[in-house]
């Protein structure tokens, strides 16, 4: 190509970009999809896809009002196909039946813990939270509390155990009682206080899914 013709065409093509730039077309790839993703989550857009249940995938089983639905919203995008592992585990499992123990469901990135013990009363329960995973609590049968702070809300007691993936705190906060129906979850910056017995009701089943956090 003719050095003149090359230059003009440069110049056509640096001057298409700088129309579309304010039109927010000047990148494309992976790298901007995933910025622009992580970007655009506001609560509003947040509240909209949460109340979608585009998340559910037929799943019947409800995600307590109360959680972060930016968060959410963050780490399902960013982790989806996990994620739809875990709410397919719950949708098409009966967890009635389930037995005591733990049960993978995608490697280390997904698997669940049963158990079916006795609440306690609220002295003997810790508030905790957990780095590297996000909890899907879900009481099957029975009944519990669960408190709930952020974490710039607690102070530290006992530090981050990696191996365990638990640090506890003492905190103030409130309580919501956890029955059949509704998936509680708890993300890094979520400090939680389950197993708190509920008046009248001794000990629950639950099952609690772990998902892989999404850096």
């Amino acid at each position: 190509m003719p050095r003149c013709s090359m230059k003009n065409a440069l110049l056509k093509y640096g001057s298409f970009v700088l129309l579309l730039a304010p039109l927010g077309c000047t990148t494309s790839g992976p790298a901007a999809t995933q910025a622009t993703t992580a970007d655009a989550w506001t609560p509003k857009k947040a509240d909209k896809w949460f109340r979608s249940r585009v998340w559910a995938n037929g799943l019947k089983l409800n995600v307590q009002e109360s959680v972060d639905k930016v968060e959410f919203a963050k780490q399902y995008t960013a982790n989806k196909a996990a994620w739809d592992k875990a709410f397919a585990y719950f949708r098409d499992t009966n967890l009635e039946q389930l037995a005591v123990g733990k049960y993978p469901i995608d490697g280390d990135n997904v698997f669940a813990a049963v158990t079916d013990n006795p609440t306690k009363d609220y002295a003997n329960t810790n508030w905790e939270s957990h780095r590297k995973y996000i909890d899907m609590q879900y009481v099957v049968r029975g009944a519990e509390k669960i408190g709930q702070v952020p974490l710039a809300s607690a102070t530290v007691t006992k530090p981050y155990d990696e191996a365990r993936d638990v640090a506890n705190y003492s905190a103030e906060g409130p309580q919501y009682e956890a029955r059949p129906g509704t998936i509680y979850l708890f993300f890094p910056q979520d400090v939680h206080r389950p197993n708190i017995k509920v008046d009248g009701i001794d000990k629950d089943k639950k099952v609690v899914v772990k998902v892989r956090v999404a850096q």
